[in-house]
């Protein structure tokens, strides 16, 4: 399970631009005027509630030691998530990501979406299920501060929420980086789970310069209610979220926690390039947005829309693999996963410099090789819902 936590995505490879196998992070999504990052629609209708006993990051007042990047680290109390207990991962409500779909049909498409993405290219980086561990999962509570954002890419309405701070925990790192400064070009999430509110906060390319007091943001934040059901189309139809798909990042990615502990209890998140994904501003539920041309999801109409839900085929022998793996494809059998934004490296686990657990712990080479034996022939798409075909103008759910 994960534990109360931040989430940081912390890949440091580019974005595709819909070539289908260049390097590419692994949340590399792109908007409607095919620029890096697909969050063209942002904004903000909704507002997080207030978090008790926090105070905004002030001068005078970073935790910053000279010096150093910003929000230097103050110990690894400030990051980890320990005696944040919840079921089926970080959300405590049931969601399509924490129910288990082992006894669900397979869809009708199934055979036609599989055939197709085998007959193209498969999986991104040359046809391999690789991992990338570069989103760190941290944590904040009551005492962490608030740190004011900039934004920087304009109006987020209404995809975004209206909210002009942002929980910074000291010792943090946002995607590719060693710190919380965007210094390497990627796509800089920053993620954060916050237990005071039990608010999960999203964030795109998020930037803060070394001893700087204000984030700069692309794309603004997104906030999740962990104790919330959410409906079918989440946060609403046309609305994107930290990830292209409009899925909560946090919700899929895998910890070496939950990998040492022996089970994982929520599907897992999958990407890939956008010539391989359906194109004509189309995608499936859970899922609630897509990204468009020229840049973005491009592929046939029998490719993968955005939302698919795939499955590994319980036929598929897991003890074959690493034991650490076996956890990993296990969840694959019993959860799925889904699809939530374009690039080439297949999945997404969490980085280990927040967890308890390391992934030497955890038998999982960091290396990404270990579920290269996967094939998308041993694949199946779960019952697939309809088509939403009403493209990428967001109309929020209350």
């Amino acid at each position: 399970m994960f534990a109360c936590c931040v989430v940081i995505a912390c890949g440091s490879s580019t974005a595709t631009n819909g070539s289908p196998d260049a390097a590419s992070s692994p949340d590399g999504h792109v908007d409607a005027n095919g620029s890096s990052g697909g969050h063209h629609d942002a904004g903000g209708t909704g507002s997080a509630d207030a978090r008790p006993d926090t105070k905004t990051h002030v001068p005078g007042d970073t935790g910053v030691t000279p010096g150093t990047d910003a929000h230097a680290d103050t110990g690894p109390s400030k990051t980890t998530c320990a005696g944040f207990n919840v079921v089926g991962g970080i959300f405590q409500a049931s969601e399509p990501w924490n129910t288990a779909v082992d006894q669900d049909p397979v869809s009708s498409s199934s055979t036609t979406i599989i055939d197709w993405l085998s007959s193209n290219g498969g999986w991104g980086n040359g046809n391999k299920l690789q991992i990338d561990f570069s989103i760190n999962i941290l944590c904040a509570d009551a005492t962490t501060p608030l740190m004011p954002f900039t934004l920087a890419g304009g109006s987020c309405s209404p995809d975004c929420d209206n909210v002009t701070t942002f929980p910074v925990p000291a010792g943090g790192a946002v995607e590719g980086e060693t710190g919380y400064a965007c210094n390497g070009g990627g796509d800089c999430h920053l993620l954060v789970v916050d237990r005071a509110t039990q608010k999960l906060w999203e964030m795109y390319q998020g930037f803060d310069p070394p001893s700087a007091t204000t984030f700069n943001t692309q794309t603004g934040a997104y906030i999740w209610d962990l104790t919330k059901a959410y409906p079918p189309n989440l946060r609403g139809d046309g609305c994107t979220s930290a990830d292209a798909g409009g899925f909560p990042i946090a919700a899929m990615l895998f910890t070496a926690d939950e990998v040492a502990a022996g089970h994982i209890d929520h599907a897992i998140r999958f990407i890939l390039p956008n010539a391989r994904i359906e194109g004509g501003s189309v995608y499936v539920h859970p899922a609630s947005h897509t990204t468009q041309t020229p840049g973005g999801a491009s592929g046939a109409t029998s490719a993968p829309p955005y939302g698919v839900h795939f499955r590994l085929k319980s036929t598929f022998d897991v003890t074959q693999l690493p034991m650490g793996v076996q956890v990993v494809a296990k969840a694959m059998q019993k959860y799925g996963m889904f699809l939530a934004d374009g690039g080439n490296i297949a999945l997404t686990a969490a980085n280990d410099q927040f967890t308890t657990a390391k992934w030497t712990d955890a038998d999982v080479n960091v290396g990404s090789q270990d579920l290269f034996p996967l094939q998308v022939t041993d694949f199946e798409v779960v019952d697939l819902g309809a088509l939403v075909t009403t493209g990428d103008n967001c109309i929020r759910n209350p």
